[in-house]
């Protein structure tokens, strides 16, 4: 279950998805617990008692609307938006705060280093790993042209290097490292009781920073502490949300937009019952 920006003006649709098809389910205007309570008007009670668990993002209007009418249905915060979560309320206000003081104290070299940062620092090791093998292989990540005399775009820098000197130079981002460390750490548990050990450890990290917006986080986290366990024991994703979020974006790009919202919506369900596998070929006689 995601939100997708529906049009300019920040109007949302609300997306309910089948996780084992793919299959979109529902699709209506708005974010508010009545765009799912229609859902459940929609399919009834006698299918919604045979829905076992939820994954959705951290929207409360989704949580209370699915434990308000059928409270026995589990849900679940995947590690995609819990890590999205983080990035968004510590990882970028904290590097332009640490750029703006850095700034202030006259220590421009440390300043430097943070500067055009926010991909790196938002990226996971495995990633950023990946870009630098890019790199030793010289790929072309776009064409030269002979005939307009563009040059190959190549990536270029050291990834891995560059994220490790501003960690080990800054201790607030260090600290977010840990922190994004021990968040995989806890999605690799399959018990609750575990996952929930290193979830406190978490917790008492961002605390223990006295830094707002880490201990913004770490009331999110004990917030919705419940929801981020129950994935020790079902180990359900919203991943396939996200990649219909993108069929959806390309679906209004390739007719450039639609006007009536009704047909784009009927669009969007048929695109996601679309054979995922090519049909093979027969030749000609």
């Amino acid at each position: 279950m995601l939100c997708h920006l529906l049009h300019h003006g920040h109007i949302y649709a609300t997306i309910i998805i089948d996780l084992k098809t793919g299959h979109i389910l529902w699709m209506a205007k708005g974010k508010k617990k009545e765009v799912v309570f229609k859902f459940m008007e929609y399919v009834g009670e006698e299918w919604m008692n045979h829905v076992e668990a939820v994954a959705c993002d951290m929207n409360s209007d989704f949580e209370e609307a699915f434990t308000e009418k059928y409270p026995q249905i589990e849900i679940v915060f995947d590690h995609f938006h819990i890590v999205k979560n983080f990035n968004d309320m510590v990882v970028t206000p904290v590097r332009k705060d640490e750029y703006r003081r850095l700034l202030e104290e006259g220590k421009v070299d440390e300043a430097d280093l943070l500067k055009g940062s926010k991909y790196i620092l938002t990226s996971n090791r495995v990633t950023l790993q990946e870009k630098d093998l890019e790199v030793l292989s010289g790929k072309e990540l776009k064409p030269g042209s002979t005939l307009f005399g563009f040059q190959p775009y190549i990536r270029q820098g050291e990834y891995e290097a560059r994220y490790n000197e501003i960690i080990q130079s800054n201790a607030l981002i260090a600290t977010a490292d840990i922190v994004k460390s021990q968040l995989d750490l806890a999605y690799k548990q399959t018990d609750p009781e575990n996952m929930l050990m290193v979830l406190d450890d978490i917790i008492g990290i961002c605390f223990g920073t006295g830094n707002s917006h880490f201990m913004k986080f770490g009331k999110m986290l004990a917030s919705h502490i419940d929801g981020i366990v129950t994935f020790a024991s079902l180990h359900i994703s919203s991943g396939k949300v996200e990649g219909t979020n993108q069929m959806i974006k390309t679906t209004r790009r390739a007719a450039y937009g639609y006007h009536d919202d009704e047909y784009f919506f009927l669009k969007c369900m048929k695109n996601s019952r679309k054979k995922t596998t090519p049909e093979k070929k027969t030749k000609a006689a």
